[in-house]
């Protein structure tokens, strides 16, 4: 991780992280876990240790509100399973070969992994091979050394699963998401101005607003490496069924975008609220058993790309309040209702 990727995980109080790196605060003295709950410090005054005994040594005391200390042993094993992994990382992951590692059963490492980092040894070096595929695209490497390079058993797997785990296939990725040709138009639909954006693939955008400029200009920022054309309806099907949906209808709508595989797993969940129906952000990441998720749930559903498309209009504030949408209040009430006058519980 960078110090970029830690900060966020500071601002997300995201409990995958807690073992993984305390952060201190200098005005203070006092150091923290990722998921403390105390209110966060301005950034310039933050820095990062890969452990308590680091911040310790640095002169910071630990924080009594989250006990960063507590479980530094614990934490120091998962450290040491995770370079045991980063150092056989073409290897398949064994629980077995792992538990012999650690010294202990391969239930109680497994236990022990997912309470420190919250996913499982597997996840981690999935991780870990994605984050060097990704490192060797970038720098130019051909796609086929860069897939084995990275500790892939086959390009077939990797590129099933392409687009959940880059967005997009790989040549593409190593690109920048250039070559990419994106066709859109803007119509009128019931909620004003829709700008609908595809590739040959599906739908990659979907904006709402007043001034057609200004929904041009959204969908260059958001795709600035890729060939942006306009043109009389990229894939006329799709936007007559996305206004369909605005209508109320359960019509499905291919998509073409690059997202997290978190970000998945928050789209897939309002996928699966019954139409008509909203959940909390809370609600939505407990379903994902991801219960201190929340502000995450909703960063996914404020960056989410194809309005309508993904339902992100299903996901309210505590208490059910329609806040948080990113075309509007007004918009988010017209499709809920909309969808309940349906009266059909499909996506």
């Amino acid at each position: 991780m960078n110090d970029a990727a830690r900060w966020q995980a500071v601002l997300d109080r995201d409990r995958r992280f807690d073992g993984a790196f305390v952060f201190a605060v200098r005005t203070t003295g006092v150091y923290c876990r990722p998921s403390c709950p105390a209110r966060r410090p301005r950034r310039d005054n933050v820095a990062f240790f890969r452990g308590a005994d680091d911040a310790e040594r640095a002169g910071f005391r630990h924080c009594r509100r989250c006990g960063p200390q507590a479980g530094a042993s614990r934490e120091a094993l998962v450290r040491k399973i995770c370079r045991y992994i980063d150092a056989r990382i073409d290897e398949p992951v064994r629980l077995v070969d792992l538990g012999a590692a650690a010294g202990m059963s391969p239930h109680h490492l497994l236990r022990t992994f997912k309470r420190v980092l919250g996913i499982t040894p597997r996840q981690y070096a999935d991780a870990r091979r994605l984050e060097a595929l990704k490192s060797r695209l970038k720098e130019g490497w051909p796609v086929t050394h860069a897939i084995y390079e990275a500790g892939y058993g086959s390009s077939s797997r990797l590129y099933e699963k392409a687009d959940e785990k880059l967005g997009m296939t790989p040549a593409t990725y190593r690109r920048g998401g250039g070559g990419m040709r994106i066709g859109y138009t803007i119509v009128s639909c019931p909620l004003g101005r829709m700008l609908v954006a595809a590739t040959d693939r599906g739908v990659s955008a979907v904006h709402f607003g007043e001034a057609d400029a200004h929904l041009e200009a959204t969908l260059r920022a958001e795709y600035p490496d890729a060939d942006i054309h306009a043109e009389e309806g990229p894939r006329a099907e799709w936007v007559k069924a996305l206004v369909s949906r605005i209508g109320g209808a359960s019509v499905e709508v291919p998509v073409d975008i690059s997202v997290t595989a978190f970000q998945w797993r928050v789209f897939e969940a309002l996928r699966d609220i019954p139409r008509g129906e909203t959940r909390t952000y809370g609600e939505i990441a407990r379903r994902m058993g991801r219960p201190k998720a929340a502000r995450a749930v909703g960063r996914a559903c404020a960056t989410n790309p194809v309005a309508v498309a993904i339902p992100c209009h299903r996901a309210v504030g505590a208490g059910g309040l329609l806040t948080g949408y990113r075309w509007g209040v007004e918009r988010k009430r017209a499709l809920l209702a909309a969808e309940a006058a349906t009266g059909t519980p499909h996506r």
